[in-house]
């Protein structure tokens, strides 16, 4: 009966082992940028919901990692439009323009860079530069086109 036991034992040792060694090597890591992303999905919520506080609370972890992001892949022209973005949402529209005029010397027509560039410039009343971005976009038959459209012509109001 102890052999029995035993050898036994040692079977469920020698399973749970390799179940472990399997499913810990399987593992996948989540990039900074990822994680950014994620935070700036849940920021847009909570913005719509008109919790601006832990909205900006979200944007100012994104930006951290979309900084970390950067400096470990620098010239992404993805991590640039949302450190634009970020700091944009922040209040620093100087700083947000210079990130996205950065992507865009990466990745001239970057339809999210293009957009939000094109926001930054109607909030800050500068118009002409905005149809610029809108120029940009026109062939690209995209919401972006449609959405940069509509706030330069007011008809839909900028959330950003």
């Amino acid at each position: 009966m102890k052999k029995i036991f035993f050898v036994l034992f040692i079977i469920f040792s020698l399973i749970g082992s390799s179940y472990a060694a399997s499913s810990s090597s399987g593992t996948k890591t989540t990039s900074n940028y990822d994680k950014a992303v994620k935070l700036i999905k849940f920021a847009k919520k909570y913005e719509k919901k008109g919790k601006v506080d832990k909205a900006n609370k979200r944007y100012e972890k994104a930006f951290k990692l979309l900084l970390k992001s950067n400096k470990k892949k620098p010239n992404n022209a993805d991590t640039l439009n949302y450190l634009g973005f970020t700091t944009r949402k922040l209040g620093d529209y100087e700083k947000g323009e210079e990130f996205y005029l950065q992507g865009l010397k990466i990745e001239p027509n970057h339809k999210g860079i293009n957009e939000y560039l094109g926001e930054l410039y109607v909030v800050t009343n500068r118009i002409d530069l905005a149809k610029e971005r809108l120029n940009t976009l026109k062939d690209c038959n995209c919401d972006e086109y449609k959405d940069l459209k509509e706030i330069i012509e007011g008809t839909k109001k900028s959330k950003y």
